[in-house]
């Protein structure tokens, strides 16, 4: 039986003469969405779900709270936080006791009040310490401030015997020497420029950086290495912005800040190197690196001792038993002292000098102390029993660190959510920020916050408000170096008084607040921005009222003319 092929059959679907019956209507609706699809739609598409997903979001983690109904897409605020302004930050934290930002991603909630700031400062359990998100890259994740629980307690349990009375005495001598060394360079410079004004911003902060590293390091560190520190600390400064690039790409500001950060991580493990080599060999404690070195090593030689199985006197043991610690986990850990300390004791004694000086009959106080708590030879050198009598001059530490607190806000992380109050729970992962400028100007805890007046801690209830009292924290991440610092701002300014005179050339921005990591007095005028300096009195009699410095964000100091006391 033969099969005979039709050739000429097609199937319906392939002739035209036949219409498909699975084919798409030119003018059905699925066709011309189908035919509007391109890569500029989806793209636009995709981008507004993903700006109704970060409104949603951030309206989602608002809650309750005070804070924007809206914030512009992924930015927020973000040109605010390019250029802080202590006004808006005032009006933030009047508008309640919590509010929130958002800036990129992320989301912060701050904590205004005395009450509130005192629940983040002491919840370990919810937050840690976060600084901003660069920190961790320049201060390294591995950093004792960046650990919880055991390995914290390590450190710090090695760390507090550092900052006893005993242990601060021993560290004077090395403060002194640089406040002879530089008192005195500061009138040479100026005897130099003619008693022209110069920008003094960059000395103080050379000063303050150069009193921590001989506190810290004591001579392990050369002078040129100490100065190469403080002109390089801006960068790591400029690097810890609250807004910033959150990776490290070349030549921005976070570049900078790990290159001048990974330099002070050098020095501080060669110094680790030297301190360890001659506490072996017996030397004598001077600075805060050899204490806590000796400390290592006198726990290991007990620990031997027993391992051998020897009888050892209970007199013998150290007060701590301490591991031992890397010459890197020795520089990450001194490296923050110097973090916490740098930007800190600049601005205060940049205000220092101005109120002083803006305050003569306050300035008289202070050096008729001094004078005085040293038999009237203005020479003696200082000693904690010293320090510890200069009441009047404490009481104006510690006004100035309530008028003008360095640190106004402690950025922590929150590890779980944190139910901050019973209505409202900061989610996971959000920024909290505890402040202190609205609990240090209470009018309650402080009459009339805004005047400064070192006798509310004399004669008035000023040391009674000790909850108000924020400047150095609270709870478990609580400063280590408080007393450190008030005493080494005591003896500065003390010894400026029976030294140098100065005076300041009052405007009407003297004491505007620049937000700088820190504050500052901005004082600036359109001119530019007004300059420090000093001259001699045997020398010089000058006395001017209009001199200006150029301007420039770095040298933000108020105008005074000091001169040598005769």
């Amino acid at each position: 039986m033969a099969t005979v092929v039709n050739g000429s059959f097609a199937s319906p679907l392939a002739n035209a003469h036949y219409p498909s019956t699975g084919a798409l209507h030119s003018n059905g609706l699925f066709f011309q969405l189908y035919n509007g699809i391109n890569a500029v739609s989806l793209l636009m598409s995709g981008l507004l779900m993903l700006v109704l997903y970060d409104q949603f979001k951030y309206i989602w983690n608002k809650g309750s709270i005070v804070g924007p109904s809206w914030k512009a897409p992924f930015v927020g605020p973000f040109l605010d936080s390019v250029n802080p302004k202590m006004d808006k930050y005032k009006a933030k934290w009047a508008s309640g006791d919590l509010s929130c930002v958002s800036v990129f991603h992320k989301f912060v909630v701050i904590a205004s009040t005395r009450d509130m700031a005192r629940k983040v400062f002491n919840s370990p359990t919810f937050v840690k310490p976060c600084v901003v998100d660069i920190a961790v890259k320049l201060l390294r994740p591995q950093n004792w401030v960046f650990l919880d629980g055991k390995a914290h307690v390590d450190y710090r349990k090695g760390l507090n015997g550092l900052f006893t009375r005993q242990a601060l005495e021993t560290y004077l001598p090395g403060q002194e020497e640089v406040y002879d060394k530089y008192f005195a360079n500061f009138v040479e410079t100026s005897k130099n420029n003619d008693g022209k004004p110069i920008p003094w911003m960059p000395q103080f902060r050379e000063l303050m950086c150069a009193v921590s590293c001989r506190t810290f390091v004591g001579h392990y560190m050369t002078d040129a290495a100490v100065k190469k520190i403080a002109d390089d600390y801006f960068n790591i400064t400029a690097a810890m912005e609250l807004v910033n690039f959150p990776f490290i790409l070349p030549f921005t500001k976070p570049w900078y800040g790990k290159k001048a950060a990974d330099m002070v991580l050098d020095e501080f493990s060669k110094c680790s190197a030297k301190s360890k080599a001659r506490m072996a060999a017996g030397g004598e404690v001077t600075c805060i690196m050899d204490g806590w070195i000796k400390s290592m090593q006198d726990s290991e030689k007990y620990r031997q001792k027993i391992a051998k199985g020897r009888t050892v006197d209970p007199s013998e043991k150290p007060p701590q038993l301490l591991r031992d610690f890397s010459d890197f986990e020795v520089a990450m850990t001194v490296f923050t002292f110097l973090f916490a300390s740098q930007d800190a004791t600049s601005s205060a004694s940049t205000w220092l000098f101005q109120l002083m000086a803006d305050r003569p009959e306050i300035l008289a106080k202070v050096r008729e102390e001094n004078l005085a708590v040293r038999g009237g030879d203005r020479n003696q050198r200082f000693s904690m029993d010293i320090l510890e009598k200069m009441t009047y001059t404490r009481a104006v530490v510690k006004e100035i660190l309530r008028y003008r607190p360095p640190v106004i806000m402690v950025p922590y992380k929150a590890k779980k959510a944190f139910p901050v109050t019973d209505t409202y729970t900061a989610p996971k992962g959000s920024m909290v920020i505890p402040t202190t400028w609205p609990a240090l100007h209470d009018p309650e805890a402080y009459p009339e916050p805004e005047t400064f007046d070192p006798d509310r801690w004399i004669t008035g209830d000023a040391e009674k408000a000790v909850k108000n009292w924020l400047v150095f924290g609270t709870g478990p991440h609580y400063c280590l170096g408080q007393t450190y610092a008030q005493l080494n701002l005591m003896g500065m300014i003390g010894k400026a008084s029976m030294h140098l005179n100065w005076e300041h050339h009052v405007t009407p921005l003297s004491e505007v607040i620049k937000v700088f990591a820190t504050i500052f007095p901005q004082v600036r005028s359109h001119l530019g921005i007004l300059a420090l300096f000093l001259v001699v009195a045997n020398q010089y009699s000058i006395r001017t009222t209009a001199l200006w410095s150029s301007q420039s964000d770095r040298e933000r100091s108020p105008l005074l003319t000091a001169w040598y006391l005769k």
